[in-house]
């Protein structure tokens, strides 16, 4: 795809019948993406101005960004953001992509709350307590990860939305050396079996971190550890909600309860698979 007189147009067509031949789903709407990305356009923008030459610099820009993604590398990765919820987070290789199936776990958050005092388990990019704290502004948060460069990408989206007062970030293995009491605590946890991780799509088994997305062996191993931790940091009434698999909710409530936990709940994702459980001590 070399620089000429293309219209933006012309070079999203191209790049939507490239993507599918690669494998990459909604290729039109990801060729729209790139080009909103190269341009600086809104999606409104980039309607009013799609057949118009697209400029040589810009041009350029798109033909490397396909490159990457018919290499199967995330669109994330290639723009450096995503969407979640009704805010854009900046991503990285270091970071789990914010997905759909999270947004679950935030709307129910969300439905149950207001809560004062937050804790996020492995909080990756931060979407889910900065969303939370961006939608509760008396509210203060925390969150930990074993990645500290996981926590420099969250300490970015905290800035960006205007967070960072109300949030601790930490380096700790899920709750080692923090003090409660939270009145609720989430987590997005790696879930993931082991034998899962080959057949798992290029975008994410090749450029998204294996240990935010499986802990190994049966892939329940950081509910083991939560379920088990986190009796004296929750306080009185205080809720658990946490991301599960699937095909989980069975193992995962039976995990919660074998730890003294009530199981108040589990909430289906918008395709209707069983995605959060809520528990109670």
């Amino acid at each position: 795809m070399s620089a000429g007189s293309e219209t933006r147009a012309y070079l999203i067509l191209a790049a939507s019948v490239a993507l599918k031949r690669a494998g990459v789903e909604d290729p039109g709407r990801e060729s729209r993406l790139l080009m909103r990305w190269v341009s600086g356009l809104s999606g409104a923008g980039l309607a009013a101005a799609e057949h118009d030459i697209c400029p040589e610099d810009q041009h350029h820009r798109f033909a490397m960004g396909l490159a990457r993604r018919i290499a199967r590398e995330p669109l994330s990765h290639i723009t450096g953001r995503r969407a979640f919820w009704s805010r854009e987070f900046r991503v990285t290789p270091d970071v789990l992509d914010p997905r759909p199936e999270t947004e679950s776990l935030l709307a129910e958050a969300l439905h149950r709350g207001p809560f004062g005092r937050v804790l996020d388990l492995g909080t990756g990019s931060g979407c889910l307590i900065i969303s939370l704290l961006a939608e509760w502004p008396q509210a203060t948060g925390t969150a930990t990860d074993i990645s500290g460069r996981a926590l420099d990408v969250a300490a970015q989206n905290a800035k960006i939305h205007g967070v960072t007062p109300r949030l601790d970030l930490v380096k700790t293995d899920w709750i080692e050396g923090l003090e409660g009491p939270f009145d609720l605590i989430v987590s997005n946890p790696p879930y993931i079996r082991e034998d899962e991780m080959p057949h798992l799509s290029p975008e994410v088994r090749d450029h998204e971190p294996a240990l935010a997305l499986s802990p190994g062996g049966d892939g329940l191993a950081a509910y083991r550890a939560i379920s088990a931790s986190i009796h004296g940091v929750l306080g009185p009434g205080g809720l658990l909600m946490v991301e599960i698999g699937a095909t989980q909710s069975m193992e995962v409530s039976a995990i919660l309860a074998n730890a003294g936990w009530s199981v108040r709940a589990v909430i289906p994702d918008l395709d209707q698979r069983p995605r959060v459980i809520v528990a109670q001590a």
